[in-house]
């Protein structure tokens, strides 16, 4: 590496391992809003008791908000 690349590296805000710990954040809100829409819905014609499961009340939302915190860990995470 040369003088000019070390110098343009240390003026990014955002290395790499910042992008990658986003990039899994952003997977586990994917992942968690895809839990919690996930199944048959409820319809007038048939009632699915499966919309008050725990997966999708409690799980589901639990890893969209951990995906969401993980991101904010994401971007403020500065390399020793």
């Amino acid at each position: 590496m040369t003088d000019i690349e070390k110098n343009v590296d240390a003026t990014r805000p955002l290395g790499k391992s910042n992008f990658i710990l986003m990039a899994v954040s952003v997977a586990c809100v994917i992942i968690g809003f895809l839990i919690t829409g996930s199944g048959e819905p409820s319809t007038e014609a048939a009632y699915n008791p499966d919309i008050f499961s725990t997966v999708r009340i409690a799980v589901g939302p639990t890893i969209a908000f951990i995906g969401f915190v993980l991101m904010f860990f994401a971007i403020l995470y500065k390399k020793r």
